[in-house]
């Protein structure tokens, strides 16, 4: 673990520990050894029911829990609800990426992880979601704020895990882990539309499982 460009991170406001949504390892894997070389006591929750299909989202489960076992880090495996999320992105099908639909998608799991950490003694959430350069970070951090604010005492992290470095060491850490490099955002609609783009380039449709980062590949 490459700890000498990293800053020490506090949590604000005298929080003692944290419970971090994650999306998958790549997203997560700088977010996680930044809280583990600061020496923040936290806990991932993994709630994605967006993802699709089944397989994919298997994929980026495990690849999660393999890193967080690595570390000893608590993960919170919560349900595939998908039936839920579907429900709700009725009507939103054809909207674009970071439109109205993925405000939706942030919203419901954010919600998720605001409930369980006041169920179970957690003040403070954040979120992986807002490394990756292809996010809107402002529509995050405020669908993270918004669900904290549905419950007394908890507050929402919006640290920017981009500075700094981060989104470097981001790519770092998931080439020397070899994670699975998903390539669309995770939702059936993103996929949908990754695929149109690919064909409208000449490009072979998105195989499933098959490609993962690696020390020798270009960025």
């Amino acid at each position: 673990m490459n700890n000498a460009a990293r800053e020490k991170l506090q949590l604000p406001e005298g929080h003692s520990q944290l419970l971090l949504h994650s999306c998958c390892a790549p997203c997560s894997g700088e977010v996680m050894e930044a809280l583990i070389t600061s020496e923040i006591p936290f806990s991932i929750f993994f709630y994605n029911p967006n993802i699709h299909p089944v397989k994919e989202y298997l994929i980026r489960k495990e690849e999660n829990i393999r890193f967080a076992e690595k570390h000893n880090i608590p993960f919170i495996d919560c349900d595939y609800d998908t039936d839920n999320w579907f429900e709700r992105a009725k009507g939103m099908e054809e909207e674009p990426e970071r439109g109205i639909r993925c405000t939706m998608c942030f919203d419901m799991r954010f919600e998720r992880t605001a409930l369980y950490a006041a169920e179970n003694g957690f003040s403070l959430i954040s979120s992986s979601l807002g490394i990756s350069r292809w996010k809107n970070m402002k529509q995050i951090n405020d669908c993270g704020h918004r669900a904290a604010q549905h419950y007394d005492g908890i507050q929402y992290w919006d640290y920017n895990w981009r500075k700094n470095g981060g989104s470097s060491r981001m790519i770092e850490i998931s080439k020397r882990e070899e994670f699975y490099q998903q390539e669309y955002c995770g939702c059936v609609y993103s996929l949908r539309d990754t695929n149109r783009w690919r064909k409208s380039q000449g490009r072979d449709r998105i195989k499933l499982g098959v490609k993962f980062y690696s020390n020798a590949m270009e960025d």
